[in-house]
């Protein structure tokens, strides 16, 4: 394995360099080649790793250094790679749907101008979410969160003439970086207390620390987790620093899938569960981070309930799952919460790709209240998305089925009020996402002016592979309610995560099942007969509130962004115009005043000049002397 291993971050390197020089030269056709062609050869060997990591508890993963980054005698980092199951299964996530989006690039971006830079900030986004994952300590995994971190400014703001655009791409960097400055006063908070970054030193480190300092342990893990949390808030939009995610639709829609939907955002479910020898020992963070997923999740799901972009719809929908395996996590569910990573991968990305689709079959139009009926324009969009709109609203049978109960389960099983929300929050995601499925392709077109048609093969092909992975995905953690012992999962994420020992009837379990079931159903019918040829364009009481985001957006503006402004305005005054520019043009004042001065002594009196110098000779010797006698 290690003669390929270190291939699989290399390529897409190599493929952003290519495209990145010959963006302007190289035909598009043998751009898109480079671009999908090295994700593809990453994927290749990312199946091979999969089939020969070690698996199970009690296996050591597998470690690959290359070099130290950091080397003097009282401190040591490596860039090294640790691969283990978790690793496998984010390398096939990350490579698969990655290859997927870049193939549909190829035909979408195809008219843009810019399409060379498009395919190389793909495959550096790609480079940096492999380091992310594959890294063996936290500052490779830091490098690869700050490099996804630029990749999404970058790509979010690709149209770059567009103010708004630009807004949006710096509202996501501003925020994550709130974010990553709890990750690194974590990272300098461990090194001070266990003083390694290494995964399996540290995971020594934490459980003797803990059997040693048991006077010490709630303060300490509880404060660095909690700052590994905030990063975790940022990089996967949980509240309070969610608002940048909706906002970064303003980037082309293949971004939106794979940074949005699919990998970067699920940055934080990777790094909490990596490093969940630290967050099982620390009670009150596990706390906050369910309780903080669960409100996200019900938040959010409200939004998306009022939004007529179809985006924006998935967007806050994004945001709103993410908040889900939040809870579950807090639940102590780590591996549901994988599996959902996993099965949302699928479906998430299918979604917003099949909005890809039907924006460009829609000429660009992405208000749902001009769609409807593109059901007999756009047939494999159509069936493809109502796929997706199934898996992810958790009909039995599908992928989003499985995952999404095994995180309530979790939920139910640590705490029944949060599961009541969790309840509400899936009915909620049937309900949002039929009605985006019956104002787009249910009932008449009702903008005439537009000529629907079915995308290009390029761009169907990957939503019908999607379509079917969201179908087949959820068979892996088939739960112990149907067959015993059938959560391959569970096997194999067991040596780097212990699985949830959750002690529950299989007949509340069936309740639990059909309950949902029911009012997932009642909800998707309701969204239909609603939403067929009514599309909502205006909004009062509640609904205006839901439409217009909580005004969270606002909220953030007057009590942050205006007030920060202020403070500058304040200071460039002071600091700048009032002290640093007066000094300036005082020195400058006092410079020409003094030399209209001496500019006096320049008459031209050539006698004048022979005394000067005469006085000037014998002060100087005075000075001499007085100098040489002082001595």
């Amino acid at each position: 394995m290690a003669q390929y291993i270190w291939l699989i971050p290399l390529i897409p390197l190599i493929g952003f360099f290519i495209n990145g020089l010959g963006r302007n030269n190289l035909p598009k056709s043998l751009i898109a080649f480079i671009g999908s062609g090295a994700v593809l050869f990453s994927f290749i060997l990312s199946i091979l790793v999969f089939f020969n990591v070690p698996t199970g508890e009690g296996v050591e993963p597998l470690v690959f250094k290359a070099f130290d980054l950091i080397s003097i005698p009282t401190f040591r980092v490596p860039f090294a790679f640790q691969i283990d199951a978790l690793t496998s299964l984010f390398l096939l996530i990350i490579t698969g749907v990655g290859f997927l989006i870049h193939v549909y690039s190829a035909a979408y971006m195809h008219e843009d101008q810019g399409f060379g830079k498009f395919f190389a900030y793909l495959n550096l986004f790609i480079f940096f979410m492999l380091l992310l994952v594959m890294g063996n300590n936290l500052v490779v995994m830091f490098i690869g969160w700050e490099g996804v971190g630029l990749c999404s400014f970058l790509l979010i703001g690709f149209w770059f003439t567009n103010p708004d655009y630009v807004a949006a791409a710096k509202k996501a960097f501003i925020m994550n970086r709130i974010g990553d400055v709890g990750f690194l006063l974590a990272m300098f908070w461990i090194y001070k207390e266990f003083g390694t970054f290494e995964y399996q030193p540290l995971a020594e480190a934490v459980y003797n620390f803990v059997s040693h300092s048991p006077e010490t342990v709630s303060g300490v893990l509880a404060g660095i987790t909690l700052l590994l949390f905030l990063a975790a808030t940022g990089k996967s939009a949980q509240l309070p620093l969610f608002t940048w995610l909706p906002d970064a639709m303003a980037g082309p829609t293949p971004v939106s899938a794979l940074i949005h939907a699919a990998t970067m955002v699920t940055a934080g479910i990777f790094m909490i569960t990596r490093l969940n020898f630290l967050f099982d020992f620390a009670p009150i963070t596990m706390t906050v981070i369910q309780w903080v997923g669960i409100i996200t999740a019900l938040v959010t799901a409200t939004i998306a309930m009022k939004q007529n972009d179809i985006k924006k719809v998935l967007a806050y929908s994004t945001v709103s799952q993410l908040g889900l395996m939040f809870a579950a996590i807090g639940s102590g569910a780590y591996i549901a919460a994988v599996f959902h990573v996993l099965t949302h991968a699928f479906f998430k990305a299918l979604l917003f790709l099949g909005a890809g689709s039907v924006i460009h079959g829609m000429n660009n139009e992405q208000d749902m209240n001009k769609m409807g009926g593109l059901k007999k324009y756009m047939p494999i969009t159509n069936a493809t998305m109502l796929v997706g709109c199934l898996a992810i609203a958790g009909i039995p049978g599908l992928s989003g089925f499985f995952s999404k109960d095994e995180m309530l389960v979790a939920m139910f099983a640590s705490n029944p009020f949060v599961y009541a929300i969790g309840f509400i929050v899936s009915v909620m995601t049937a309900f949002y996402m039929f009605r985006l499925y019956a104002l787009t392709f249910l009932g008449d077109l009702r903008e005439q002016n537009i000529h629907p048609h079915e995308s290009p093969m390029s761009m169907t092909l990957p939503l019908i592979i999607l379509a079917v992975l969201s179908i087949v995905g959820g068979y892996i953690g088939i739960p112990a309610v149907f067959a015993e012992d059938a959560h391959s999962l569970n096997n194999f994420l067991g040596g780097v995560v212990h699985p949830i020992n959750i002690e529950l009837s299989h007949t509340t379990e069936y309740i639990m099942m059909g309950a949902l079931f029911i009012a997932v159903l009642l909800s998707i019918y309701w969204a239909i007969k609603t939403y067929t040829n009514r599309p909502e364009n205006e909004f009062s009481g509640i609904s205006k509130a839901m439409a217009d985001k909580w005004y969270i957006d606002e909220l953030y503006h007057n009590a942050i962004v205006v007030p920060v402004l202020q403070i500058g305005d304040a200071l460039k005054w002071y600091i700048e115009e009032a002290g640093i520019a007066r000094l300036v043009s005082g020195i400058g004042w006092l410079s020409n005043k003094e030399a209209s001065r001496v500019k006096a002594l320049h008459n031209g009196n050539v006698g004048f000049y022979i005394m000067m110098m005469i006085v000037g000779i014998v002060a100087g010797l005075g000075l001499f002397f007085i100098g040489y006698f002082l001595k």
